[in-house]
């Protein structure tokens, strides 16, 4: 996966090993990862597949109705959709590191020059190419199904809704250190599936009662779906979201980063 070079101490005559630039980070690798994930038939369903359905399903016959400033309410289910599409395919992403420790991959890397944290910078960047697969794929349905907004709100939306998901990529490795299944996605998909509704994804907050409005504000989808659908609302984002992002994605990449120690430390 990456090559070293190895020197002659003109001294000792001893053979050392420098180690490889980025700590074995390199691009063909990060393409071989994302290539190897693409080939999950289900990792497809989950993060493609099931999205565009479920605009299809809840969005387009809602086509005639607006929101209050006028915006389409199709759009309001879209951008909504492609954050699920998101935290899906970025959770599953990280989430592939406990495919990899199941099969004892992840123990074999600590043979090869590979440095930790270039291992897991490539899976981050793995789950977030993923990301932005799921948040294009989803705004390419909706555009076909007739969703209609300026160019700008395309634009923020699209990137606040791939960005904000790095909370679950950090989530998702979270949950890969935590219980080493093969698995590990089909009690994941549940879980997030419950999480977006109480976060305000399947239904817009405005329509749960007071109780639940609360309760959604902890919940780690709340911000990433009040940050990326503001620009088509217009009426902006709270420090609450900003907030929410900023706090879920420290503790996710704290408790990964502590279970990452912990397992490497293993012989």
């Amino acid at each position: 996966m990456t090559t070293t070079t190895v020197t002659t101490d003109s001294r000792h005559g001893a053979r050392t090993r420098q180690r490889p630039a980025l700590g074995g980070f390199t691009l063909t690798v990060l393409l071989l990862e994302i290539r190897r994930v693409l080939r999950n038939r289900r990792t497809l369903i989950f993060i493609l597949v099931m999205p565009a359905v479920f605009f299809l399903i809840f969005g387009l016959p809602q086509k005639s109705q607006r929101l209050g400033n006028g915006s389409q309410v199709m759009a309001y289910i879209m951008i909504s959709l492609a954050v699920y599409g998101a935290m899906v395919a970025t959770t599953s992403g990280g989430g592939m590191v406990a495919v990899e420790r199941a099969l004892g991959w992840s123990r074999q890397l600590r043979l090869t020059p590979l440095r930790p944290a270039a291992y897991v910078a490539t899976k981050v960047l793995t789950a977030m190419c993923l990301g932005l697969l799921a948040v294009v794929v989803e705004f390419a349905v909706g555009a076909a199904g007739g969703v209609r907004m300026p160019v700008h709100v395309w634009l923020l939306s699209g990137l606040a809704a791939w960005l904000c998901s790095l909370v679950f990529a950090a989530f998702g490795l979270f949950v890969g250190y935590l219980a080493p299944a093969e698995n590990v996605m089909q009690f994941l998909g549940p879980i997030l599936a419950i999480l977006a509704m109480f976060g305000g994804l399947f239904v817009p907050l405005e329509l749960l009662p007071h109780v639940m409005q609360q309760i959604a504000k902890f919940t780690p989808v709340y911000g990433v779906g009040e940050i990326a659908r503001s620009p088509l609302t217009g009426s902006g984002f709270t420090a609450t979201a900003v907030a929410n992002v900023l706090l879920w994605t420290a503790a996710f990449g704290f408790g990964a980063a502590r279970l990452f120690r912990r397992d490497t430390s293993r012989v």
